[in-house]
């Protein structure tokens, strides 16, 4: 799919600003809590902001308790697609998937649920990670005429990453905030590596102070 039109409006994309994901959560991002700051700060500045929220039943598939023998962070195979095994979070209505403490939910004018299917894992918040089904999230950017995409949140490598990947396919210019963005790093170069795929991808990634200067003109 092309690039969509360049005269549209720019959308704050805030993947997974969870519990679970901030330290003293499930599956705590390093640093995590420190890019709640940043999303405060960008809010305001953007016409459209969506968040989206890791939203599993408590049997989901993804979680090493619920496959026998596989151990956290093991890699195994779900419903024939590559799968992390991870501690249970992001359990729907628990606190451990509400939004962390601190960040302005006035700001968000759309919420969009991901990784509600048991059999399968959604790091993306556009897609499942087969792409069998759409969150819906593409639709609506499109029919609220956006074409640019600032992507920033937890975690850098893993449902930024596959966000922004499913960005630019989607046709939507796509920047990456790295100030905005920690990541996991079950391996030492994993974030590293991340970012370096969405640049390779066609996403440009940008500081949160070079957006702010951007906004006052055009991208």
């Amino acid at each position: 799919m092309g690039r969509q039109g360049t005269e549209g409006k720019q959308a704050l994309l805030l993947i997974d600003l969870q519990n679970d994901f901030v330290e003293g959560g499930a599956l705590a991002v390093p640093a995590g809590r420190e890019v709640i700051e940043v999303a405060n700060r960008l809010m305001p500045h953007f016409e459209i902001v969506v968040a989206t929220l890791d939203w599993h039943p408590k049997n989901h598939r993804s979680f090493a308790s619920c496959n026998e023998g596989v151990q956290l962070y093991e890699k195994f195979l779900l419903n024939g697609l590559p799968q992390t095994a991870w501690p249970d979070h992001c359990i729907a209505n628990t606190s451990g998937a509400d939004f962390v403490n601190g960040l302005e939910l006035t700001g968000i004018h759309h919420i969009v649920h991901k990784g509600t299917d048991a059999e399968i894992d959604s790091y993306s918040g556009f897609y499942d990670n087969g792409h069998r089904k759409s969150t819906g999230l593409a639709d609506y950017l499109r029919s609220a005429q956006v074409s640019d995409v600032f992507i920033m949140g937890l975690a850098t490598d893993y449902c930024v990453l596959f966000t922004a990947l499913d960005a630019v396919r989607d046709g939507f210019r796509t920047f990456v905030i790295t100030d905005g963005c920690r990541g996991v790093g079950i391996r030492s170069n994993d974030i590293a590596n991340a970012f370096d795929s969405m640049r390779k991808a066609g996403a440009e990634l940008i500081e949160s102070s070079e957006v702010l200067r951007k906004k006052k003109g055009a991208i």
